[in-house]
C-alpha cells in the first residue's frame, strides 16, 4: 500500500483525490491537510463519501511524516505548495505538485528541493492532456508556417490565466519550432495591434460557469485550419494521473519527472 497524504483535502480537486484513493486497492490515505482557516478542520477525511476512516483533516503538517506518508499529493494554491515543499524536503517525503500559477522564483524553489526529494510536477495530471502535448510537437514540427492560436476556458473562480495546461501546450509548440516561448507568446490583444506576428503563439482566455478544463489549439494556414482539442467532463482525469504519477515515484531517484516520465511518452 502507497501511503499518502492528500493536501487541500476540502477543496473539490481534493475530494476528488481521496475518493481515488479509496477506491483504489494499491493506495492508502494516511493524512489530510487544508488551510487553518478551514472549516473543514478537524472533520473525517471521508465524511462526504459518507464513510468513516482515521484521518481527520488538519492545518498540521507535522502530521504528513507522523503519519508515515511516503508521498504527498498537492493541488492547491503557489503559496500553500511552497509550505509543503519545506516540509516534504526535511522529511525526505516525495511530491505529486499539480498546482499551476507559480512564479519563476517558486518554480526554481521546486528544481531545488528535488535535489533532495523526488518531485512529479506537470501543470496537468490527465493522461489525455499529456498525449495531446505529443500530438502538439508533432503537429508544431509537421506545419511550420501555420499561425498557431491557443484557446483555453475554465471556471469562473480560477485565479491565474492563462492556465498551467494553455501555457505547456505553447512552451511544447514553441520548442518543437525550435524557439522559446517567452519569445513569440502573445498573451493578450487590445486596441489597435497591427497584423499578426509571423511565428508567434497567440493565447485567448475565457472564464464562466463550471467549466473544468478546455483547451483548443488551432493551426491556421491558407485556406485550411486544423484544431487539436482537449475537454475535461471532469477531475477524475487529473485524480487518476496524479496517482499514477504517486506509484512512479516510489522508489525514484531524488529529481524533478513530468508527465512524460511517468506515462512513457518520452522520446527514446
Amino acid at each position: 500500500m502507497i501511503k499518502t497524504a492528500i493536501s487541500g483535502a476540502s477543496g473539490k480537486m481534493g475530494k476528488m483525490l481521496i475518493e481515488a484513493i479509496m477506491n483504489h486497492p494499491e493506495f492508502e490515505l494516511v493524512a489530510a491537510l487544508d488551510h487553518a482557516g478551514s472549516s473543514s478542520i478537524g472533520q473525517d477525511a471521508v465524511a462526504f463519501l459518507g464513510k468513516e476512516s482515521n484521518v481527520k483533516i488538519t492545518a498540521d503538517t507535522a502530521c504528513i511524516k507522523v503519519s508515515g506518508a511516503q508521498v504527498l499529493i498537492d493541488f492547491t494554491r503557489p503559496e500553500g505548495t511552497v509550505g509543503y515543499l519545506k516540509v516534504c524536503g526535511e522529511d525526505k517525503i516525495a511530491m505529486v505538485i499539480g498546482t499551476t500559477g507559480f512564479s519563476a522564483e517558486q518554480k526554481n524553489l521546486i528544481d531545488e528541493t528535488a535535489k533532495v526529494i523526488p518531485i512529479a510536477f506537470a501543470p496537468n495530471m490527465s493522461t489525455g492532456v499529456n498525449v495531446t502535448f505529443k500530438l502538439l510537437a508533432e503537429a508544431a514540427k509537421l506545419l511550420p508556417d501555420y499561425d498557431c492560436e491557443i484557446v483555453e476556458m475554465h471556471h469562473n473562480r480560477k485565479v491565474d490565466a492563462p492556465s498551467g495546461t494553455a501555457v505547456e501546450m505553447g512552451r511544447v509548440i514553441a520548442e518543437a519550432r525550435g524557439q522559446k516561448l517567452e519569445d513569440v507568446a502573445e498573451w493578450t490583444r487590445h486596441g489597435h495591434t497591427g497584423p499578426r506576428v509571423k511565428g508567434s503563439i497567440g493565447f485567448a482566455v475565457l472564464r464562466g460557469g463550471d467549466v473544468v478544463g478546455d483547451h483548443r489549439v488551432i493551426f491556421a494556414g491558407k485556406g485550411e485550419r486544423i484544431e487539436i482539442a482537449h475537454l475535461s467532463a471532469s477531475r477524475e482525469g487529473y485524480a487518476q494521473g496524479a496517482l499514477k504519477a504517486a506509484a512512479f515515484l516510489i522508489g525514484k531517484h531524488n529529481g524533478l519527472y513530468n508527465m512524460a516520465d511517468v506515462l512513457g511518452l518520452k522520446d527514446n
